[in-house]
């Protein structure tokens, strides 16, 4: 059984990204989006004006909490070979009722592609706004940067962290 990395959270989270499980090489590094052609950090960057992907990760992550994004996976465990979301097998949920609840400034949740939007159903029950975002994986070809960086663009500018 596979373990999931911790949530990267703080008071003024206005915004909560899910993805589904960290890939293979996320695991391996402890690191959220570690793989290099992921372009989560390149798009949430851009989105912020910061070159995100310069940074240290320790750094990546202070400025997503300073900024009021906030990360985590819809699943705690489970069971996979390699990377895709398609051969996630037994996955265990993690408590998103129970992170939210301790996030006052939270106005929204969005996954980070399809299979985290499987937890909609959670997540909408909630309370808060909810979307559903172009997967930043490399798997996720069909959707140029450009295109996801304007769906992402709408999500960010709802939770008030762009104007």
């Amino acid at each position: 059984m596979l373990v999931g990395l911790p949530p990267v959270v703080s008071p003024p989270t206005r915004l909560l990204l899910l993805g589904s499980f960290p890939g293979a090489a996320s695991l391996r590094a402890g690191q959220y989006y570690a793989h290099p052609r992921n372009q989560f950090w390149p798009l949430v960057g851009a989105l912020l004006g910061e070159d995100l992907v310069v940074l240290g990760y320790g750094q990546r992550l202070e400025r997503l909490r300073q900024r009021g994004v906030g990360l985590w996976d819809v699943y705690a465990a489970c069971e996979r070979e390699g990377s895709l979301d398609s051969a996630i097998r037994q996955p265990r949920p993690n408590d998103l009722a129970a992170l939210v609840s301790g996030l006052p400034e939270l106005r929204g949740i969005a996954h980070n592609g399809s299979e985290s939007a499987r937890a909609m159903r959670v997540t909408r029950a909630l309370g808060l706004p909810v979307w559903q975002l172009p997967s930043t994986s490399p798997a996720n070809a069909s959707w140029s940067f450009q295109r996801k960086q304007a769906a992402w663009a709408e999500v960010f500018t709802a939770c008030q962290l762009i104007p």
